[in-house]
């Protein structure tokens, strides 16, 4: 029997996606968990999606809300692609308004109706906040193609990009605390560091091999702190 079982419902990052700069293509790496975490055996059940969203991440949770109970803790790792915009749409459109995939006041509430609906079924969720981005990497992935004048005329500036991503974060950060959910803080991880770009992909948004390196690291220290090891 396993010394540890948890679960993960996430996006990519929590399916751990690196983008390989020579192909242009994503990848999923491979990960010893039972090193991270200390324990001779750890089982973890996997339920993120690419491109996933917290309406998404709630219908995942739903779909195997059953289950639950099996694992010591649910981790949430949602958020990051609730914050993004259509590019596309707002490259050829630069003077209209453009909502988020999620609004920020939907992100809240569908993100504590997942929070209780893993509660009721008797889980024990614990949220991982956001990474940071590189807003000029980032910037220049998504608008390959598309007129990035317009993006730019729309945005403002480039580092409007990271700062709407921080207000996510922050939401998280204060959800965690209204509903006393242990959180995970992935973000402070990469910030500490000078050049923490050096973490992330060509696209500014995933982690690379690195980077992931730290974020396990990270969740492994805080997740045994939590739980008093």
């Amino acid at each position: 029997m396993s010394l540890i079982d948890i679960c993960v419902f996430g996006d990519s990052i929590g399916k751990g996606i690196v983008l390989q700069p020579e192909t242009s293509q994503y990848k999923i790496i491979r990960v010893n968990f039972e090193k991270i975490f200390g324990f001779k055996e750890v089982n973890i059940k996997n339920y993120s999606m690419f491109g996933c969203t917290v309406s998404k991440g709630l219908s995942n949770v739903e779909r195997h809300a059953t289950e639950l109970t099996k694992y010591k803790n649910i981790f949430l790792e949602l958020g990051g692609n609730d914050c993004d915009f259509n590019w596309k749409e707002i490259a050829e459109n630069p003077g209209k308004e453009h909502l988020p995939k999620t609004p920020i006041i939907e992100f809240r509430r569908l993100y504590e109706n997942l929070i209780e609906e893993i509660r009721n079924n008797s889980g024990s969720p614990i949220m991982i906040n956001l990474p940071p981005i590189d807003p000029e990497r980032y910037f220049n992935w998504i608008s390959k193609g598309l007129n990035k004048k317009g993006i730019l005329q729309w945005l403002g500036d480039v580092n409007m990009i990271y700062r709407w991503q921080e207000m996510y974060n922050v939401e998280i950060m204060l959800l965690a605390t209204k509903m006393s959910v242990p959180i995970i803080d992935i973000r402070s991880a990469f910030l500490k560091h000078n050049n923490y770009n050096e973490f992330l992909c060509l696209d500014g948004i995933h982690p690379n091999s690195d980077g992931y390196e730290l974020i396990y690291k990270t969740v492994g220290e805080q997740y045994m702190f939590t739980k008093g090891y």
